[in-house]
């Protein structure tokens, strides 16, 4: 994991310098794109473990650049936004990035979500079970689909991790801290929505009343629960 292959998009040359000093201590590989008409064909052309995207890009905005590869890259990508901005984590997430950090990038913190996305990708691959189904839902893992009713249902890659680790504890809740560190690594922060907005996305996705779930239901002062 520690080998893999990171670009970084990025058009701040300071912490270009300091992402790559640390990230390539701890047996990274990074290259690195400064604008985001050079990114897409950087990304598919290269085909990196992880792609860390910056928002605020010059030539083309990483929300743009994460919609247009989204079609011929099935890796990670981490999107960088701006401090507590609710507009740029939710455009980001739903145009396909696996997470977000917002800036100012600390390295450690960078670094601890790295690792996390990875191992979850390691784990994917890993696992041996490739499909789990409820009374409503079947989640097939070898290709990332989700059906509801035989009715196929597009989700993104966050979307499905987070669907995926409900259907392997389904009937168990969940809390956020529980979610969160099984897929960021990192514990809750009362601050964050992250999980908040991916369980929303997902209950209109999967045609779950958002006012009476019953297929991913809230437990008020605890987490979340998909029904068996």
């Amino acid at each position: 994991m520690s080998d893999a292959k990171i670009l970084l998009v990025d058009d701040d040359e300071s912490l270009n310098r300091l992402v790559c000093q640390y990230l390539e201590g701890q047996g990274f590989s990074l290259s690195v794109v400064t604008d985001g008409n050079s990114a897409v064909d950087a990304i598919t052309r290269e085909q990196p473990d992880l792609v860390i995207l910056d928002l605020m890009l010059p030539g083309q905005y990483g929300l743009s650049v994460c919609r247009e590869v989204r079609p011929n890259y099935n890796g990670i990508i981490l999107m960088l936004t701006a401090l507590d901005d609710d507009i740029d984590e939710v455009a980001g997430l739903e145009t396909g990035a696996d997470d977000y950090l917002a800036k100012p990038v600390r390295p450690r913190v960078l670094l601890a979500r790295i690792r996390a996305l990875l191992r979850r990708r390691e784990n994917d691959s890993s696992n041996t079970v490739t499909s789990i189904s409820t009374s409503q839902l079947t989640i097939d893992r070898s290709s990332l689909s989700v059906t509801v009713d035989n009715n196929k249902v597009d989700v993104t890659d966050a979307e499905f991790a987070l669907l995926w680790l409900f259907a392997e504890h389904k009937g168990e809740v969940l809390t956020r801290d529980d979610i969160n560190k099984k897929l960021r690594g990192l514990e809750h922060d009362g601050l964050d929505r992250t999980i908040d907005l991916r369980v929303s996305r997902l209950r209109k996705k999967v045609g779950d009343d958002p006012k009476d779930p019953v297929i991913i239901k809230s437990v008020r002062g605890k987490g979340y629960l998909l029904t068996p």
